[in-house]
């Protein structure tokens, strides 16, 4: 999957808005959503409420999880451990650039939301380059991937196969390389 599949993913997750019109409930492949009334929450996925917004026909409501200082405890959680933590939302990095990107005037603290995700996602980075680096130097033959997002592994995913393929080739070539000097020796 590239980033873009996994943006598209994102976007079927629910959140809250406001709309300001009214219309009865709308059909679509993946469910119903409203009916809408105005001044009234209603659940739509993240796509319908970006669009929305861009219309100016909605107020979007802040996701529970994106708030400023729950989002700094999950930075330093992070920080602390050694492995990953769970994070509040499977897309917490495209779901709030979705949203900030268009309601960051529905959003209190949207600044400070921006600096905390930004913060997690550089600190989950560096443990998993860390990670992978462990583990190529372990030689391991599998890793446990645990509370890790689909863009987290999406963004090493070009790099992992092509750095296991040279360390095959590596070993390889050392064991012909010493299984033919073993053999012309005898």
């Amino acid at each position: 999957m590239d980033p873009c599949e996994i943006e598209f993913l994102s976007e079927k997750e629910l959140v809250s808005i406001i709309p300001n019109f009214s219309f009865d409930m709308i059909h679509l492949i993946s469910g119903s959503v409203g009916p809408f009334r105005a001044g009234l929450p209603v659940k739509v996925p993240i796509w319908l409420a970006v669009n929305l917004k861009q219309q100016q026909k909605c107020r979007i409501i802040n996701q529970d999880w994106m708030d400023a200082d729950s989002l700094n405890e999950a930075k330093e959680e992070e920080k602390l451990s050694k492995l990953f933590t769970k994070m509040p939302s499977n897309h917490y990095m495209e779901e709030a650039q979705l949203l900030l990107n268009v309601a960051s005037d529905d959003i209190s603290d949207a600044d400070r939301i921006k600096t905390a995700i930004k913060d997690i996602w550089d600190i989950r980075m560096s443990k998993l380059r860390t990670s992978i680096d462990a583990f190529l130097k372990s030689e391991g033959l599998h890793a446990k991937l645990d509370h890790l997002t689909a863009m987290e592994i999406n963004s090493v995913r070009p790099l992992l196969p092509h750095a296991l393929d040279q360390m095959l080739r590596i070993q390889t070539g050392g064991r012909a390389t010493q299984s033919h000097y073993s053999g012309t020796s005898q």
